[in-house]
């Protein structure tokens, strides 16, 4: 690593580390509220926390103009896979464990690998999809008979996966608009698209307590928050030296189903959250060096 590198690491790691927290206890909230409301009703208040703290940093960062796009259809498409991902991985977290849970949603650099051709015609390279069969039997062993995890919902999660996999795929599509641009698209899309549902999410679902009132606020305020962290630690530092960092987020998850649900998995789904992790890791390092070749 190049002192450059390094000094960029040393400023970029605290934001991203953040981020990470920050998302961390968004799942873990969305959990707890989705056991007693619409699923809908606990992503539309992730969004537009999310467009309420986002809206301003894109302003300030990129002028008046942050909302023009030179891709309009693409920056929906990517949207909306987001939108998709969040719904089936909150609507799949009602019914599963949340550091289980978390943990399949790593397949998403799994599905990268294999739509690189068809979406980008991208032919990944070898070292990606070893990486990505040793990340696939993580999951399996996850997923293995008699585990608390093989759950009719554990589709949702991978419907998850595989919609956050698309959404990072168009996202490299989308070079000449700025990461402003496109990171407030991302909250806007869903607001909108989630507003239009709130009187049917409101009708399915008791009224909101003022003991539940406080993480329905704290739903966008991490929402937001996170990003805003996350989008900030790329701005200094390369992706590939944060890439590893990543997956600290499966401990905060671990860590959060412990202490608020009491839940913690048994030692062979620990086994297949430590391959996915250990594939995810090995990958990332492997980013890098090829990076610093190049």
């Amino acid at each position: 690593m190049t002192a450059t590198h390094a000094h960029h690491l040393r400023t970029a790691l605290p934001l991203f580390l953040f981020a990470g927290l920050c998302l961390s206890s968004l799942d873990a909230t969305a959990k707890y509220l989705v056991q007693g409301h619409s699923v809908f009703l606990v992503v539309w208040a992730r969004y537009l926390g999310q467009m309420a703290v986002v809206t301003p940093f894109a302003w300030h960062r990129a002028g008046h103009g942050f909302w023009r796009t030179q891709h309009l259809k693409l920056q929906l498409a990517r949207s909306l896979c987001l939108v998709t991902a969040t719904v089936c991985f909150f609507s799949g977290l009602r019914y599963l464990p949340l550091a289980e849970g978390s943990a399949i949603t790593f397949l998403a650099p799994m599905f990268v690998v294999a739509l690189a051709w068809p979406v980008l015609h991208e032919r990944p390279p070898r070292a990606r999809i070893v990486a990505s069969i040793v990340g696939f039997i993580g999951v399996l062993v996850l997923l293995r008979p008699g585990s608390d995890v093989l759950h009719p919902a554990v589709v949702l999660l991978i419907g998850a996966a595989l919609s956050n996999a698309l959404y990072q795929l168009l996202t490299r599509k989308l070079v000449k608009d700025s990461i402003h641009t496109t990171l407030f698209h991302s909250a806007l899309v869903g607001a909108v698209m989630l507003t239009l549902a709130v009187p049917w999410a409101l009708a399915e679902t008791p009224p909101i307590s003022l003991r539940d009132a406080l993480p329905f606020v704290m739903l966008g305020v991490l929402a937001g928050v996170g990003h805003w962290s996350m989008t900030s630690a790329y701005l200094i530092a390369p992706a590939a030296l944060l890439a590893p960092f990543a997956y600290l987020q499966i401990l905060w998850a671990i860590a959060f189903g412990y202490a608020i649900f009491d839940q913690h998995p048994d030692g062979l789904s620990a086994l297949g959250m430590a391959i996915v992790v250990a594939s995810g890791v090995g990958l990332a390092a492997w980013e890098r060096r090829r990076a610093r070749v190049l």
